[in-house]
């Protein structure tokens, strides 16, 4: 049986996608700025 390849961490997760991270560069900070103008609830992770 093979193991899962999905091994889920809060923290590594919040490093890699959340909003302090987007913010650093430009790339992301037009990644929130489309989800803002599309309503999304959840701007990040």
């Amino acid at each position: 049986m093979p193991k899962r390849t999905y091994q889920p961490k809060k923290k590594r997760r919040a490093t890699k996608h959340g909003f302090r991270e987007r913010m650093k560069t430009h790339s992301g900070r037009e990644v929130i700025k489309r989800r803002i103008f599309k309503n999304r609830k959840k701007l990040t992770i």
